[in-house]
């Protein structure tokens, strides 16, 4: 996956588990009852209090409001009330030994990263076995061993640290690499020399998510830092990123800064050098709809000039033999390329060499001197090669319908490797022969635990709300009957311009291999189509993405693959705030809702972790206008009483830094006070946003959602 992170999480259902007054049992015939042995008190109660807030004439309660304070003595007592409650629902699930012990073979199926070349050395991650964390490999030449040198399972035994990101110097003689604990994400730099695995003292703190670019000589790199506490208004040093230059060997604290100074503190910045070492290429997203391109002339010193026109658009480049290469969805929502000199920063001298096509060009790095697309057509990967003067130069055949999930190479050099994968296709890494123009495979992830010839994909068209055509994936075992029965569990994103195409994910064969449906909604919000999708479904037209999945849901009972009993739902971060939109807007969909690392209170998002990041996408209640349209859909301000409400399982991780975990606990106390169906709150300790988390965790993780749904819809 991707984007933000790339960025996705989890459920909701009518099914009491020892709550007085709620609904009774319900499960298939032959399955135990999973509410067998469970205490018959509820969760902790949470203290209503008092608190009513005027937005611009409208009075808001926000009862909850002392359950933001993650560091006080009542939260954390709630917290471990709600977790004790938890657990004794939770650990008498009928078969969770079972799937605990299938998710430890299933989690075997290991991963792997896409390699980065770099003088005569190739780099990749690789994770094998039951390995919490990938390790860093390095392989000299094309036919040399892999030797490990990067291995941060051995920083932590409970797996808790994590490698965030590597950059190999120009020629491989050293690598810059981040790590960080507890799923935190708040890197530290560290530079390792390649060829005797010693450190360096060079040390780089609050590098997160850290863009670099090594000089050609190897003796420094441009790099983006976040402030140091004290050093901007409290709370700012999670924004103002800012682009730095480090020489080796010297005191970080005094690296001239390069760019950032009096731009917007929300500003993200990244770098690339040319092939020459001349140019330094700054690209600024300011939001997901909008990005400039600053090119500065290392030889000349002249300081970074602004190479676009500052319009509302997306723009990305590659600067090449003093040429740039720039890939924007300017008037072309579904992205097109041009050329221009890099002396030159007039729009009018702009060249267009790729135009326009039915498909997304997602991707345009300049590889083997030939620029490497990747397209998107109808939610899946398509890769062309094209000449640097915009000639096709051919198409590469991937081997199923699937996500190419990332590609390396280098602006002079001969191979191109990338990786493909699809919902019944483990990871693969192919080499591309730029001259012989042939493919080979290069390594893949050996999926032993599963039969993927027992299952197949199909992808369907449904109507949305408004008339919208939608597609989604359906992946089940094979000869499947639709008797409106099928376990079946359906996910979504919407937003951030991200798009779910087919990825492999070890675990759901836990839920297919059972009979279950996994099914994969491509919802506006999305980039699957384009920024007009994207733009369908943000700001005041969010509503958009809550109805596109409903209608997920209605088509797939009307086509009878499932009914409300077997039907779950499942997302994560922006696609949290989906599942409590759902719980919300259409309880009567759905049997079970997992909510993970959701967003919920819509009015306040804004003031926690980097949520000010997200206004752009979202809005923000600081504005009369936008606080109307996120009012109205704000899922902690719709909880209401009398509500036969989908089971729930929230699922957040006191480390997040990105989602602040204070959604979950307000929206698990709020619709708990309201004494209708299940609600659970699992908050992992030691954990983050989901990037990072190691396996041991996963497991762990997973026995308990994988445990929630099965009771939920009667898998056997």
């Amino acid at each position: 996956m991707s984007g933000l992170g790339v960025l996705v999480f989890i459920l909701a259902s009518g099914l009491a588990w020892g709550q007085s007054g709620a609904a009774g049992s319900a499960s298939a015939p032959g399955v135990p009852s999973p509410t067998s042995g469970l205490p018959a008190v509820g969760p902790p109660v949470a203290e209503a209090r008092a608190l009513t807030e005027t937005f611009y004439g409208s009075k808001v309660a926000d009862k909850y409001r002392w359950l933001e304070d993650s560091s006080s003595v009542e939260t954390r007592k709630w917290v471990a009330g709600e977790m004790a409650y938890t657990r004794a629902v939770l650990d008498p699930v009928a078969g969770r030994d079972a799937i605990h012990a299938r998710l430890a073979e299933l989690l075997r199926i290991g991963e792997i990263g896409v390699p980065r070349i770099a003088g005569k050395y190739y780099f990749y991650t690789r994770r094998d076995g039951l390995q919490n964390q990938p390790v860093l490999y390095v392989r000299e030449g094309l036919d040399g061993k892999d030797r490990a040198l990067v291995d941060v399972n051995l920083l932590a035994a409970d797996g808790t640290v994590a490698l965030d990101w590597y950059w190999p110097a120009e020629h491989g003689k050293y690598v810059a690499y981040g790590t960080s604990s507890g799923g935190s994400e708040i890197s530290t730099l560290h530079v390792i020399e390649t060829k005797t695995g010693n450190l360096l003292p060079d040390t780089i703190e609050r590098t997160r998510a850290c863009s670099l670019a090594w000089s050609l000589n190897n003796s420094g790199f441009y790099y983006t830092r976040y402030p140091k506490k004290g050093d901007v208004p409290e709370g700012q040093e999670r924004y103002n990123r800012h682009v730095f230059y480090h020489e080796l060997g010297t005191d970080p604290e005094r690296d001239d800064k390069i760019f950032g100074e009096g731009r917007d503190a929300e500003d993200w910045p990244s770098v690339s050098l040319d092939n020459d070492g001349r140019m330094l290429l700054i690209t600024v997203d300011q939001g997901w709809t909008k990005s400039e391109l600053f090119l500065m002339d290392l030889r000349k010193g002249t300081p970074p000039t602004r190479i676009t026109a500052g319009k509302n658009f997306l723009y990305s480049a590659s600067v090449y033999n003093g040429r740039v290469y720039i890939l924007t969805n300017e008037d072309a929502p579904r992205f097109r390329m041009f050329v221009t000199e890099a002396g030159e920063y007039d729009r009018d001298d702009w060249k267009e060499i790729i135009p326009q096509t039915g498909g997304v060009l997602k991707d345009a790095p300049i590889y083997g001197g030939k620029i490497f697309a990747q397209y998107e057509q109808n939610a899946s990967s398509q890769l062309k090669v094209f000449s640097v003067d915009g000639t096709l130069a051919g198409n590469l055949e991937l081997p199923a319908i699937g996500t190419v999930f990332g590609s390396g190479g280098k602006f002079d050099h001969d191979e191109i490797f990338y990786g493909f994968e699809s919902f019944t296709v483990a990871p693969a890494i192919y080499r591309y022969s730029v001259e012989k123009r042939e493919v080979v495979p290069w390594a893949k992830v050996d999926a032993p635990a599963i039969d993927a010839s027992a299952y197949e994909v199909e992808q369907e068209w449904y109507h949305s709300k408004d008339g919208t055509r939608v597609p989604m994936f359906l992946v089940h075992k094979k000869g499947l009957k639709k008797d409106g029965h099928n376990p079946t569990l359906l996910t979504g994103y919407g937003g951030f311009s991200v798009s779910l195409t087919p990825s492999f994910d070890a675990e759901n064969f836990i839920w297919l291999e059972r009979g279950g449906i996994y099914a994969v909604a491509n919802l506006r919000g999305g980039a699957e189509f384009g920024e007009e999708w994207h733009r369908a479904g943000m700001l005041e037209k969010k509503q958009n993405v809550f109805d596109d999945f409903a209608a997920a849901a209605e088509y797939l009972m009307a086509e009878k693959y499932t009914d409300r009993e077997h039907l779950a739902a499942e997302g994560a971060s922006n696609g949290g705030l989906l599942m409590g939109a759902m719980i919300t807007q259409r309880p009567e969909l759905f049997r079970a809702v997992v909510c993970r690392v959701p967003l919920l209170d819509m009015l306040r998002y804004q003031n926690f972790q980097i949520a000010r990041l997200w206004i752009p996408e979202f809005g923000t209640a600081e504005s009369p206008e936008q606080f109307k349209w996120l009012y109205a859909y704000s899922p902690y301000h719709h909880v209401k009483a009398g509500v036969e409400y989908p089971a729930v399982l929230f699922m957040t991780g006191d480390s997040d830094s990105r989602v602040d975990p204070m959604h979950a606990r307000k929206m698990a106390a709020l619709m708990q006070s309201v004494g209708k169906g299940e609600v659970l709150l699992r908050v992992e300790a030691g954990a983050g946003h989901g990037v990072g988390t190691g396996v041991s965790k996963r497991i762990e993780e997973g026995t308990d959602l994988w445990g929630f749904l099965w009771g939920q819809v009667g898998v056997r």
